[in-house]
């Protein structure tokens, strides 16, 4: 366990003779602008102009305007350890271990860079990348933002037609792939899925053409786009929600205060650059120091853990199906993950069981629980290293930023905090997070989010899944509408509805199908099941598994003829 000489939470709370953490949390939501401040100075956030301000909130509680007059780029800030640093530990599926220092990192960032201005591109461009998280990925994301241009995180499992609703949201003037890549030794076609999707101007590894690996990141406004990032709402097209220049500080800052990353700590996270703990991973990694762990394979085999052993990993992200299958499979058992301080776990709800047997295979360090969005950039709800904590359990609201659970077991955060969207490129953003909230009782504007959340007796909090038609599968969200779009055309259905349930014990979200027959009609649900599969798998998203299918007469409806998928949930 870190002592408390070494936890960043208990430093800051000491120098400023904070008793407790309450007392803390407090002061970081009431005196907003002194903690993002401190924030700011604490993890050395370069800025090219000085802010006039913190937060100008002269537009209103919903468009606060962070760091007010200054400029910068928030990549200058992911450059600050030394050149000769590890920046990453990469491997991919049956290859040697790769390291990747700062310096190099920085060039062939800056080649990117180059290549983009050779080719024309503008500040302000949206550029999209689908590929696995990589060195060559990374440095290819940090290089479009030091360009001023915007990355277009499109996760690269998904079908030609998802990738093809991404591309047309974002106007994406360019796309990033490779040729394929490698899951459990098959070839998956990239470059293919890309073309398929009616990509105009597909850029590939060789097209990185630049030999200068000198540049200057463009100084922009703090509002300024840096990436694209897809959520999904209850329309059935995903929303796509723009991160600034300041989300990643809130990134940096959640690692730095609840998973107490320090210089030379070395982070695990599988992930993509399709979701927010893709870029989450790079800037709270670099901008704190540290190197982050990054694995070209599935995360589920016993290579991914000799991974994690061999590079003595020191905080390993995970998401619980991916725990739930380690312990299924035991591909994990005799490993020496000792090196590791603490665990995190994000993207679903997670099983005491499971979290007690990963937590076991690393010495009993600590697990984090980290529940937020991409909207937020990062946690409004999480754990502290130093607070003991049943599993599975959360124990505060994220430092800066805090939240109401209403009556009906719905998060409502408090705003303003760095990090929360202001503006959605397809959506009114009023309309999706603020139209029709309550406020609180002395008058405070709440914001809308959408997970279901339950204080217990204890104090700790327990995650109930998603209160609205959005769910949550394997760390990917996706609305209810999506899914009965793509599942729809089976001859002997009239109508489904798709809902993501808590299994009784806890752990990660299960998809299943509701299906009404034509009249007359007794189709076999397993047949059922194999035909939604299919069609899931080739037009939304391999990784989306239907654990069970359900004939049913008729779908409950509101009096407004609105599916009750929330009656079907319980």
């Amino acid at each position: 366990m870190t002592s408390s000489q070494q936890i960043h939470i208990t430093q800051l709370m000491s120098a400023l003779k904070f008793p407790n953490y309450s007392a803390f949390h407090a002061w970081s939501v009431s005196h907003y602008q002194d903690f993002w401040k401190l924030i700011i100075e604490t993890l050395g956030i370069v800025l090219d102009k000085p802010y006039n301000k913190i937060c100008d909130m002269s537009d209103g509680i919903e468009n606060p305007k962070w760091l007010s007059g200054a400029k910068l780029n928030i990549v200058n800030s992911c450059f600050q350890a030394q050149q000769d640093q590890t920046a990453i530990f990469f491997q991919s599926e049956n290859s040697p271990l790769e390291i990747i220092s700062y310096g190099e990192l920085n060039k062939l960032s800056n080649r990117v860079a180059n290549t983009l201005q050779k080719k024309g591109f503008k500040p302000g461009d949206a550029i999209a990348i689908v590929m696995p998280m990589t060195p060559l990925s990374v440095g290819i994301y940090l290089g479009i933002i030091k360009a001023g241009c915007v990355v277009v995180g499109i996760a690269e499992s998904f079908a030609p037609d998802e990738i093809a609703t991404r591309l047309r949201i974002s106007h994406a003037k360019a796309v990033f792939t490779q040729d394929h890549q490698i899951r459990n030794q098959k070839i998956i076609p990239l470059h293919e899925k890309v073309i398929a999707a009616g990509a105009q101007n597909i850029l590939l590894p060789t097209d990185i053409l630049a030999d200068n690996s000198a540049f200057t990141p463009l100084s922009c406004s703090p509002d300024t786009p840096i990436n694209i990032l897809f959520s999904s709402g209850t329309t059935g097209e995903p929303k796509g929600i723009p991160w600034t220049q300041t989300t990643p500080i809130k990134c940096a800052s959640d690692a730095y205060l609840h998973q107490n990353i320090s210089p030379g700590d070395r982070i695990a996270w599988p992930s993509s650059l399709g979701w927010m703990m893709g870029p989450w991973l790079i800037f709270a990694t670099l901008i704190n120091k540290a190197s982050m762990v990054i694995y070209d394979g599935l995360p589920t085999t016993r290579e991914f853990g000799e991974f994690i052993q061999n590079t003595k990993t020191t905080c390993l992200g995970v998401v619980p199906s991916i725990v739930k299958t380690w312990r299924a499979t035991e591909c994990m058992n005799g490993l020496n993950w000792n090196a590791i301080k603490v665990l995190t776990s994000t993207g679903e709800c997670s099983n005491p069981d499971d979290t007690r047997f990963v937590t076991k295979l690393a010495g009993n360090k600590p697990m984090i629980e980290y529940c937020g969005g991409t909207e937020i950039g990062g946690a409004y709800i999480t754990n502290t290293v130093f607070d003991a904590c049943p599993p599975s359990v959360l124990s505060t609201p994220a430092l800066g930023l805090d939240f109401m659970i209403l009556d009906t077991h719905e998060v409502a955060l408090i705003p303003p905090s760095i990090g929360l969207s202001t503006t959605l490129l397809n959506q009114d953003h009023h309309k999706v997070y603020y139209a029709g909230m309550p406020r609180t009782s002395d008058g405070r504007i709440l914001r809308r989010h959408g997970d279901a959340i339950e204080k217990l007796p204890s104090g700790f909090y327990r995650m109930l899944g998603r209160s609205d038609d959005t769910m949550n599968l394997g760390g990917i969200k996706i609305s209810a509408v999506e899914i009965e779009q793509t599942i729809s055309g089976h001859p002997d259905i009239q109508e489904t509805a798709a809902v993501a349930v808590s299994p009784p014990d806890g752990g990660p979200s299960q998809l299943v199908i509701y299906a009404v027959p034509k009249p007359n009609l007794h189709p076999d649900t397993e047949q059922l099941k194999t035909f939604f599969q299919t069609a899931i798998k080739k037009h939304l998203n391999p990784l989306f598994k239907i654990h069970q299918v359900i004939l049913i007469d008729a779908l409950p409806r509101t009096m407004s003829n609105k599916v009750m998928r929330r009656l079907l949930r319980q």
